[in-house]
């Protein structure tokens, strides 16, 4: 079980490489067709994967214990407790730090089915608070190993809104996979995020789709290659991480062709 539940945390912690993309410069970047991609709105279209990632971790190991367990028990600490059902299980946290988050505060309802190869289970956030952020909306998580290959996968998809301090609204829908290849060392473990999704925020529609699979490794703070296309109110943007080198640097195409390097 404590194996599961490392390769689970591990591929988890993997996917919030991603959020490197909030560092890109404030300044924007902008075409002649006055397109711009600010850092703000990078942040909008990672946000809820931001906020709702904070206990993925946590639902992981909980329905890792259920599935070795087999058997309704129950789970508490200071932060969260949880009570299983046959279906499922209910955790409530106790407006505490997470991993570094903001006070968390409220109840998730977990279904599950596990199988051979595949676990699923689907998390439902009502009134949700990390913060001062309100989370509604669900996340379906299924998890699928491969041991011949040594891969494990964890595929996200999500119905989602987020309401934050100000009042604004940001929704997101879509499919995210995260795969985990174990290698000999540290930078021969590789993984790689591809999927489709869509966020709305601030009167704009983002729309998302991984072109070659964004990949990293644990040796490197960034991600290291893969391209995505980030289509804004019908406008055309494609961002690409590079051809494997771990660095900190990001090539923007325009839709009129223009190429700026950005410093991650």
């Amino acid at each position: 079980m404590n194996g599961l539940t490392r390769i689970i945390h591990t591929l988890l912690l993997a996917s919030f490489a991603f959020l490197f993309l909030q560092s890109c410069s404030e300044d924007g970047i902008t075409s002649e067709n006055d397109v711009e991609l600010t850092q703000t709105e990078l942040q909008n279209i990672l946000e809820t994967d931001e906020a709702a990632g904070a206990v993925d971790s946590v639902l992981a190991e909980l329905f890792a214990n259920s599935a070795v367990a087999g058997k309704s028990s129950n789970k508490a600490n200071d932060c969260y407790s949880a009570e299983y059902s046959q279906t499922g299980f209910v955790v409530t946290f106790n407006n505490c730090v997470l991993n570094g988050t903001e006070n968390i505060n409220g109840s998730l309802t977990v279904t599950y089915q596990v199988g051979n190869e595949t676990a699923a289970f689907t998390a439902t956030y009502a009134d949700f608070y990390i913060g001062d952020i309100k989370v509604n909306g669900t996340r379906n998580y299924v998890l699928t190993s491969s041991l011949e290959q040594n891969t494990i996968s964890f595929t996200v998809t999500s119905e989602m809104s987020i309401e934050m301090e100000d009042e604004s609204i940001i929704s997101e829908s879509g499919t995210k996979t995260f795969s985990f290849t174990f290698g000999e060392t540290l930078e021969t473990s590789v993984f790689s995020l591809s999927g489709n999704w869509q966020v709305q925020a601030n009167g704009n529609t983002y729309i998302v789709e991984t072109v070659n699979d964004l990949t990293g490794n644990l040796t490197c703070a960034n991600l290291t290659g893969g391209s995505m296309l980030v289509a804004k109110n019908g406008l055309i943007i494609t961002v690409d991480f590079g051809d494997g080198t771990c660095d900190n640097l990001a090539t923007i195409t325009m839709p009129n062709g223009n190429t700026q390097e950005v410093t991650l």
